[in-house]
């Protein structure tokens, strides 16, 4: 399995070492053929306006978004969650999104950048183990759409959503050192979204 890292912005490194760690060589995408190339994608956290700007500068917008809307699995944190999100609320005048999740998200929802935290969650994939979740700045959501499954809730808040082939999650796994929620993608969310396209 290729799966590409968006390397516009954000904490690219971190996802490609997560991903590393889980087996998998990424590829740094920043262009669109290299878009087109990988069976999977990953939308790192940074600042959502931003790396929706680069993407149309370096003519990947469409080309990411049309894969998307044809199934590519997808997994994006906190930025990457924005960018993924079909509706945001807060959103800079004109903000663009991939689209791809029935979800509407509040950006900045915990907060500004003093109101980072951390906290020990449920993920909701089969273990009992809780997750460190590190929130950035981080959106939540406030509508789940048809066919979304909530996999993780701070205050009653959704931060972890996925739909047959995107995951999104409003904290960053890739500061953490736990590799759980990237394994997760590759496994229950990329390999079986690939495998059913076949």
């Amino acid at each position: 399995m290729k799966v590409g890292v968006l390397a516009l912005q954000g904490d690219v490194r971190e996802h490609m070492s997560a991903l590393i760690a889980c087996g998998v060589e990424p590829l740094a995408v920043r262009r669109p053929d290299e878009v087109s190339h990988v069976d999977a994608m990953v939308i790192p956290g940074g600042e959502s306006t931003t790396i929706a700007q680069l993407a149309r500068i370096f003519g990947v917008f469409d080309v990411m978004r049309e894969r998307i809307s044809k199934g590519m699995p997808v997994y994006g944190s906190c930025a990457g969650m924005i960018l993924l999100a079909d509706e945001i609320l807060d959103a800079k005048a004109g903000q663009e999104t991939f689209g791809g999740l029935d979800i509407t998200v509040r950006r900045n929802a915990f907060g500004r950048q003093v109101d980072s935290f951390e906290s020990d969650i449920s993920f909701r994939d089969g273990s009992t183990d809780l997750i460190r979740a590190v929130f950035i700045r981080a959106p939540w959501v406030e509508r789940v759409g048809v066919g979304i499954e909530v996999l993780a809730e701070v205050d009653s808040h959704p931060v972890a959503v996925r739909s047959a082939s995107v995951l999104a999650t409003s904290f960053h796994p890739e500061l953490t050192g736990d590799h759980r929620i990237h394994r997760y993608f590759i496994e229950e969310v990329a390999r079986v979204a690939i495998q059913q396209v076949k």
